[in-house]
């Protein structure tokens, strides 16, 4: 029987990436989902690789984490439709674009864009669903953060690697807090992934050298895929977790440097 079976699942950022494999892996296992994405052209390829798993059911909206009016809205119109919230994945990060700059050259604008995306849209989606899972009297949350959160950024990037770090310790807390009401809160710390146009062109930035360095530096000597950090979550979202908050979990293939 599918693990998550009926269950109702909310994944950010689920247009491609990580976000679509997460997607795709919970509906296998039984779950509704509702996927959320700026994206609204690549929200419609993740229903349609959804709607390909038989156990699953998906609908999209397009959502933009940082607006917190609108992450409310979503929430309130899919809580109208499903009657229920199980499970919250928040998928949703990146670099908007940016790339290594020394810190004195970091613009304020720049600096919080990051943050909005990464750390003010789990906050969003959380503090939206709170109510509703602890009305049921359970749920899971998991935090997709980064290794950056848990050493430095491989691009150098100050604040996606604080940002990452804040969401783990947003975990942290929100685990301690919710715990009472049955909410399991945990975080997955994923490794080097080609899963986006960002992660690509980080990918043939580093050259031949930089690449072989880096595989070299994993002990399982291959990069992660999607399906990888998706069968993670999986497992956090499942009843086989259900004596588990408030961790991070790396999902690196043994990457040296996070010890």
């Amino acid at each position: 029987m599918p693990v998550l079976r009926d269950r109702v699942a909310i994944v950010t950022g689920a247009a491609h990436g990580i976000g679509r494999a997460i997607s795709v892996e919970l509906a296998r296992e039984g779950a509704r989902v509702w996927a959320c994405d700026v994206r609204a052209p690549e929200l419609d390829v993740t229903r349609a690789a959804v709607e390909a798993v038989a156990a699953g059911s998906c609908r999209t909206a397009v959502v933009d984490v940082r607006a917190a009016d609108a992450v409310s809205a979503f929430v309130a119109s899919a809580l109208d439709a499903a009657g229920r919230f199980d499970v919250l994945v928040n998928t949703a990060g990146g670099v908007a674009g940016q790339t290594m700059r020394p810190v004195e050259e970091v613009s304020d604008a720049d600096w919080r864009e990051i943050f909005a995306i990464n750390l003010d849209g789990a906050f969003h989606f959380t503090r939206a669903v709170a109510p509703a899972m602890k009305r049921r009297g359970g749920g899971a949350i998991v935090n997709i953060s980064s290794g950056a959160g848990r050493s430095y950024s491989l691009t150098g990037i100050q604040a996606y690697a604080s940002a990452k770090a804040g969401l783990i310790g947003f975990t942290r807390q929100t685990a301690r807090e919710l715990g009472a009401h049955g909410i399991r809160v945990n975080c997955i710390a994923p490794g080097f992934i080609r899963s986006n146009p960002a992660s690509e062109a980080q990918w043939h930035a580093m050259g031949e050298s930089g690449q072989r360095a880096l595989l070299g530096s994993i002990a399982l000597r291959r990069l992660g895929t999607p399906e990888d950090i998706a069968r993670a979550v999986r497992f956090f979202a499942s009843d086989d977790a259900g004596w588990i908050s408030g961790q991070t979990i790396s999902v690196d293939g043994g990457h040296w440097m996070l010890g």
